[in-house]
């Protein structure tokens, strides 16, 4: 089973992807496996609403360790499987919580592992002439790692708070030879996109 991980820094909306992709999909319940940097995972159900109070906020480093859900995705007449894994938060420098260094050092472990990369940047939080100033160290290193990596994708979440396409036009010239989806994880805006680009590869 092919593996595609979401990668970003802390509350650009990665977790709330993942349950809400997972929902478009049809799941009414999804079920969540918990891996700690030990390796260990541990598996817990819950419905969409309740995976999205407990999992997601807007809090930054929610997430400590990788969490993924097996989904199915229709291609062609048939389905085939894939897991999608959300990731702690990186950022630039080291952090001084050791929990939350494992978890970005397993973050980056798992990129090496991923068949799909899904690099996702919070567009709205960006001033319209200072996008690329505020991108920061970790997003441009990522986009490099990106160059080597076949199934690699940015994902522009939180479109649904842009007034105008502008500062998505700044993001695709400013990384032109990577794709980019804009997308919304609270309304699914550029799921179907998502879908396509994801199933093209599993």
């Amino acid at each position: 089973m092919k593996k595609c991980l979401i990668v970003g820094k802390p509350n650009v909306g990665k977790t709330l992807f993942l349950i809400r992709f997972g929902e478009y999909l049809g799941l009414q319940n999804i079920k969540i496996n918990h891996m700690d940097s030990s390796g260990r995972i541990q598996q817990r159900q819950y419905t969409i609403e309740s995976a999205k109070k407990a999992l997601s906020s807007s809090e930054p480093f929610q997430t400590e360790s990788l969490q993924s859900i097996e989904l199915e995705i229709p291609i062609l007449k048939g389905k085939k499987k894939v897991e999608i894994i959300d990731s702690s938060g990186l950022i630039d420098g080291i952090h001084q919580n050791v929990i939350i260094r494992r978890g970005m050092a397993q973050t980056l472990s798992a990129m090496k592992e991923s068949d799909i990369i899904l690099h996702m940047i919070d567009i709205s939080s960006y001033g319209t002439h200072h996008l690329i100033n505020g991108l920061g160290k970790t997003d441009y290193q990522l986009a490099q790692y990106g160059l080597r990596k076949e199934g690699y994708v940015i994902l522009a979440n939180k479109t649904d708070l842009l007034e105008s396409k502008s500062k998505i036009i700044q993001l695709q010239k400013e990384f032109p030879q990577h794709y980019v989806i804009p997308v919304s994880a609270l309304t699914g805006q550029g799921f179907d996109e998502v879908k396509t680009y994801v199933s093209r590869r599993i």
